[in-house]
């Protein structure tokens, strides 16, 4: 039987203890700070509880706040790729911070990489000519 990714790095006070880290960034940080709300602390749980659920953890998050809907939550927030960067710039840090071995690290970072990439909402704005061409 194979051991859960939570399991491994020792249950929720360990993604407590990421989702601190990965805040200390985003609390400062110019192009995120203004998408979260003054009162950090119920998006910290929240995050929190998800990682968790997600990792083999209980299913806290749902129960509180049901189905993940990644992308319809962050739907009201303008997430290009600056967004998505910066986002996993922070929790990159906080994944290079943690207590675990570099197989946990990468297997985080490959998820956490491709769920932001996921919720971009805004493309820049092609103005290029339909065919791409030049006109005239």
């Amino acid at each position: 039987m194979t051991t859960s990714l939570y399991e491994r790095v020792g249950g929720q006070p360990w993604f407590d203890a990421l989702v601190e880290r990965f805040y200390e960034g985003v609390e400062s940080d110019p192009v995120l700070r203004p998408l979260y709300p003054e009162d950090l602390e119920p998006g910290k749980r929240h995050l929190a509880l998800f990682l968790g659920q997600y990792w083999g953890g209980p299913g806290t998050y749902s129960e509180q706040r049901g189905h993940p809907r990644l992308r319809a939550r962050h739907l009201p927030f303008p997430i290009a790729e600056r967004e998505r960067d910066a986002w996993v710039h922070h929790m990159s840090a906080a994944v290079a911070d943690a207590e675990a071995d570099e197989a946990t690290k990468a297997e985080l970072l490959a998820y956490l990489g491709d769920a932001a990439t996921f919720l971009i909402n805004q493309r820049p704005l092609d103005l290029r000519p339909p065919g791409g061409g030049r006109q005239g």
